[in-house]
C-alpha cells in the first residue's frame, strides 16, 4: 500500500513528465515521429513540420525513404514541392532506423490495418510498430495510434506491450488513440480543418494527445477513453458502408421495376431532413469502407453479438462487381454479342475519382472476370500507368475518338474529373456507366445506346 510519501512522488513524477512533454508541445519544440510513411502518416508528418515541429518519418521501405529523403511523394495529395519544403532545414528527416523512436518525445503509429482471408483482423504491422517503440520507450513520451482497429486495441495490445518495460501508463507515458480521417483526392479537406478525435488511457494521456493536435488540427475533440474513438471510426465507415449497400440493392430493385435509380434517389434529395444521399456504383474500394466494418463486426462477435446490418451491407456491396458484369452481358446480347471477343474499353480503375489508389478496387474485380470471359480489355485511367489483370500487364490508354469507335462498349467505372465524356457518348457503340458520368452530355440521338446502374 503506497503511503503518503510515496504517493506524493508517483504525482510528483507524473507531473514532471507531463508538464515537460506539454510545454514541449507548446513551444512547439517537441520532436515528433511517425511510423508509417503511407497515405495517412506522411501527410500527418509534413503537416507537423508546418506546425513548426520537428519530425522523423519512420519506414520499413528504404526505397520509400530514399524517395522522401530526395523530395519525391508517391502520395498525390501531397506534391513534391510541398515535400521539398518540409525537407528544409532537416525538419523532416524520414528514415528506416529505429533507433530514432528513443529521439522523439511524441510517436505516432500509422501503419496498415488489413484483413486476414477469414476476415479476422490482422495487426502484424501494429505489433511490430508498438514492440519497436517499447525497445525504444523512455519517461515522458507520447504514444498514439491512429491505425483503424477494433474496440480494445489500444489498451487490450498497445497497453501491456509498452508496461513490460516497466514503465507506467499516465504517469511515464502517456499511450491514446486517434482515429485517422483522410480523404484522398478531396481537395476541401485536409489534415489541418479535418475534426480529430483523441481518446486517452487515462485523463492525462488524453489531455496531452489534445494539446499534441492542437498544433495543427483547427477542431479536437475528446472522448472519455481510447474505445470510444475506435469504435467511432468504424461507426463512420460503417454507416457509409451500410448506405452504400442500400443505394446499390436500390439499384437493382429499380433496374427489376425500369425505374432510373438516379432520378429517384436525387427526387428523394429533395427532402430538407431525415434523408442523406448515397450512390450505387460497382463495389465499394479503397483501405477503409470495404474492411473497416469487419473489425466491427469480428469484435462484436467475440462479445457474443452477431451483427447482421454490416455483414448484409458487405454481401450487396461485394455482388456489386457481378452486377456490373451482368450489364454488360445483357447489353451486348441486346446487340447480339457475347462478351468473349468484345472489346471493352474501361473507364477509370482506382477505386475513386481523382485518385491513383487501386487498393480493393472492384474495377479489379470486374475487370478480371472479363477477362476470364475472353473479354479484349483495355483501360483508361491518367491516374494508374498500369494494372496487372489475371496473366494480362494492361497499360493506361489515352482517349481518342477513333479508339472509342472501335470499342464493342465503353464501361466507366471511376468518374475522373478530365475525362471527355462528352465525346464518349458521342463516339461509342454502346455505354454502360456504373457512376452517372455521362448523362449530363445524353441527347435524344444517343440515349438508346447508355446504360445505368
Amino acid at each position: 500500500m503506497a503511503t503518503p510519501e510515496t504517493a506524493s512522488i508517483i504525482s510528483d513524477t507524473e507531473t514532471r513528465h507531463s508538464e515537460r512533454l506539454r510545454t514541449l508541445l507548446n513551444n512547439r519544440t517537441a520532436k515528433v515521429a511517425v511510423l508509417g510513411m503511407g497515405y495517412v502518416g506522411l501527410p500527418m508528418a509534413v503537416e507537423f513540420t508546418r506546425a513548426g515541429l520537428h519530425v522523423i518519418g519512420i519506414d520499413v521501405d528504404p526505397e520509400r525513404c530514399a524517395s522522401l529523403a530526395q523530395g519525391r511523394s508517391y502520395i498525390s495529395d501531397l506534391s513534391d514541392e510541398e515535400l521539398k519544403f518540409a525537407l528544409q532545414e532537416g525538419r523532416f528527416v524520414p528514415t528506416t532506423d529505429l533507433k530514432t523512436l528513443a529521439e522523439a518525445d511524441a510517436l505516432l503509429i500509422c501503419v496498415p490495418t488489413p484483413l486476414r482471408k477469414s476476415k479476422d483482423p490482422d495487426l502484424t504491422a501494429i505489433l511490430a510498430a508498438t514492440n519497436a517503440v517499447k525497445e525504444y520507450l523512455r519517461p515522458g513520451q507520447l504514444i498514439v495510434l491512429e491505425s483503424t482497429t477494433y474496440p480494445g486495441t489500444t489498451e487490450e495490445i498497445l497497453l501491456p506491450i509498452l508496461s513490460e518495460t516497466g514503465l507506467e501508463v499516465g504517469k511515464d507515458f502517456f499511450l491514446a488513440f486517434s482515429p485517422e480521417r483522410v480523404d484522398p483526392g478531396n481537395p476541401n479537406f485536409s489534415v489541418k480543418n479535418i475534426t480529430k478525435l483523441v481518446g486517452g488511457v487515462t485523463p492525462t494521456c488524453t489531455q496531452l494527445a489534445e494539446t499534441l493536435y492542437r498544433q495543427l488540427v483547427e477542431k479536437v475533440v475528446p472522448v472519455s477513453n481510447p474505445r470510444v474513438a475506435e469504435a467511432a471510426k468504424l461507426l463512420e465507415n460503417t454507416f457509409r458502408s451500410v448506405n452504400i449497400g442500400l443505394a446499390n440493392e436500390m439499384s437493382i430493385i429499380c433496374r427489376h421495376l425500369n425505374v432510373d435509380v438516379w432520378e429517384v434517389i436525387n427526387a428523394a434529395a429533395t427532402k430538407p431532413f431525415g434523408f442523406m444521399a448515397h450512390y450505387p456504383g460497382p463495389g465499394i474500394g479503397g483501405h477503409c469502407i470495404p474492411l473497416d466494418p469487419h473489425y466491427l463486426s469480428w469484435k462484436a462477435r467475440l462479445s457474443g453479438y452477431e451483427p447482421r446490418f454490416i455483414s448484409l451491407a458487405s454481401d450487396i456491396n461485394g455482388s456489386m462487381p457481378h452486377h456490373v458484369l451482368d450489364l454488360v452481358t445483357d447489353a451486348l446480347n441486346d446487340h447480339s454479342r457475347s462478351v468473349r471477343g468484345s472489346r471493352i474499353l474501361v473507364m477509370g480503375v482506382a477505386y475513386k475519382p481523382g485518385v491513383g489508389d487501386c487498393r480493393e478496387s472492384p474495377a479489379l474485380e470486374i475487370l478480371e472476370m472479363l477477362h476470364e470471359r475472353g473479354a479484349s480489355l483495355s483501360y483508361s485511367d491518367p491516374y494508374v500507368p498500369s494494372v496487372a489483370v489475371g496473366d494480362l500487364l494492361l497499360q493506361h490508354k489515352e482517349l481518342s475518338p477513333e479508339g472509342v469507335r472501335s470499342m464493342d462498349v465503353v464501361l466507366v467505372l471511376t468518374n475522373h474529373p478530365g475525362f471527355d465524356y462528352e465525346m464518349i457518348v458521342k463516339e461509342a457503340n454502346l455505354v454502360i456507366d456504373t457512376r452517372n458520368a455521362v448523362r449530363p452530355y445524353l441527347g435524344e440521338a444517343n440515349k438508346n445506346k447508355v446504360r445505368f446502374i
